[in-house]
């Protein structure tokens, strides 16, 4: 049972959600309870999956019996069981805050709850992969749900749907492209097998092209500057229900898959055609970490705001795990797991303001005088989890990507990583400013959260502050996929 828990954890909600239509087909009101009842049972089995690769190692999983390289081969190591583990919580918790501010259309829609589930089992498969075609599949079964939960907003949301599509597709061919590459130039492309094959041949023009065609691809998927464009406008024109959901894994997830190909076939220090790749990436990462943050703070729309600082944050997230040490890349995955529950929680935090209040700026919350203790306790708790503060997981893992940068002496990382924190500190700042001095104060009664909101609020923010008090433990599991070779 114990070996098979990837495979349900990928099937369970694949089934499901090929079923829905079927099941509910007179029964409409069951597809949210089915649903919730179905990531339900992902969380237990994903907790239960963390606790047998710490007992038991590494699962190799071989789908049919074929082995590598012939076979399909997934990989469910440490830091696949806590990526999968935070991507169900965040789902669940998305799914629970969802049935407040989900249009009645869509609460009874049994296709929107089919994407949702399809979705997280493209995210799982992403995860597991250890084959870089099956990767490409997984991305784009992910991506091709993602595009209709965005769209399923209608109106402006349908075109910048339409525009997630046309770069996304974009990113597909491109990492295609690379796939092609590194096929024709070693004969395989499951990743045990590249990395035994890719050492050899670093040089070649057709390994070195494909390398690049596929950081390329999943740029775009991760939405890493200046290759971002589609995100902001997908994000704040998205359904309000599904924009945590999709915030907080869909990009996240896409960097998974780019570290998993990066230190399985380029070991640190090596050169790519005589380019220090992980010099290169972290570089990005620096632009990227600062050009978000910049971004974030001129912005006076909410959602926009918070999709920018989620740009920012893959920056400090690909610095962490490209400066070549353990340190580093622990600080940067760790960060990458609570930036899973920070950006849900903010785009929550904007939907329900949204929901309740109509307020999109930060001149609408300057209008709406008093607002949920709920609301603002999770914000607060965000706020200094974006920020850095202890006792949340968002300063352990900055804190780690600045320690790793000083033991590699790489001092500008360290200065982008501060730089990119004031930033942050800035425009919470400017929100706050309009959210606790309102003017003629008292004008608005507060507004009592429902009980689905306030367990989704109360849930995140617990989770943002465990994740910091338990960060030893997670640390110890991210180490242990880098002395598995994981990565």
């Amino acid at each position: 049972m114990s070996s098979n828990l990837p495979m349900l954890l990928f099937l369970i909600p694949f089934v499901v959600g090929v079923a829905i239509p079927t099941v509910t087909v007179k029964r409409r009101a069951l597809c949210p309870i089915i649903a919730l009842g179905t990531v339900s049972v992902m969380v237990l089995l994903a907790i239960a999956n963390l606790h047998v690769v710490q007992t038991k190692g590494p699962i190799e999983y071989a789908l049919g019996g074929w082995g590598a390289p012939i076979g399909i081969a997934w990989l469910d190591d440490s830091l696949a069981a806590v990526v999968i583990l935070a991507i169900c919580m965040a789902a669940l918790l998305s799914l629970i805050y969802g049935q407040v501010t989900v249009s009645s259309e869509h609460k009874k829609s049994m296709q929107y709850y089919t994407l949702i589930l399809i979705l997280l089992s493209g995210l799982v498969g992403i995860v597991f992969a250890a084959d870089l075609f099956n990767v490409f599949v997984f991305l784009e079964v992910a991506a091709l749900t993602g595009y209709a939960l965005v769209g399923a907003g209608g109106g402006k949301a349908s075109l910048y749907a339409f525009r997630y599509l046309l770069l996304g597709s974009f990113g597909a061919t491109l990492y295609l492209l690379g796939l092609g590459h590194l096929y024709v130039a070693t004969g395989t492309l499951n990743m045990a097998d590249l990395a035994v094959r890719i050492p050899e041949i670093l040089t070649s023009t057709a390994v070195v092209s494909g390398l690049i065609y596929i950081f390329l691809g999943l740029s775009i998927k991760m939405a890493l500057i200046p290759l971002h464009s589609w995100l902001p406008d997908a994000y704040v024109n998205a359904p309000s229900a599904v924009s945590p959901l999709l915030a907080s894994t869909v990009t996240k997830v896409a960097l998974v898959a780019w570290v998993r190909i990066e230190y399985s076939l380029i070991a640190p220090n090596v050169e790519v055609g005589h380019v220090p790749v992980l010099v290169v990436l972290e570089e990005l990462g620096v632009l990227a970490a600062l050009i978000g943050g910049a971004l974030a703070l001129i912005q006076t729309d909410l959602k926009r705001m918070f999709a920018y600082g989620g740009v920012s944050h893959i920056g400090l997230i690909l610095i962490g795990v490209s400066l070549g040490n353990t340190t580093g890349f622990t600080g940067g995955m760790f960060y990458l797991i609570n930036d899973m529950f920070m950006q849900a929680a903010l785009f929550m935090i904007a939907g329900i303001l949204l929901h309740y209040h109509g307020a999109r700026t930060l001149d609408d919350i300057r209008d709406t005088a008093r607002f949920s203790p709920w609301l603002t306790g999770s914000l607060v708790v965000a706020a200094i989890a974006m920020v850095g503060l202890p006792p949340t997981g968002g300063f352990f893992g900055k804190w780690n990507i600045i320690l790793g940068a000083l033991e590699a002496q790489h001092y500008v990382a360290a200065f982008a990583v501060l730089g990119s924190t004031l930033l942050t500190l800035a425009y919470f700042l400017k929100i706050f400013a309009s959210w606790f001095f309102q003017p003629q104060a008292g004008d608005t009664a507060a507004v009592e959260l429902s009980g689905a909101s306030r367990i989704s609020l109360g849930i995140i923010s617990i989770t943002m502050i465990a994740l910091g008090l338990s960060s030893d433990s997670v640390f110890q599991l991210l180490l242990a996929t880098v002395n598995s070779g994981g990565v």
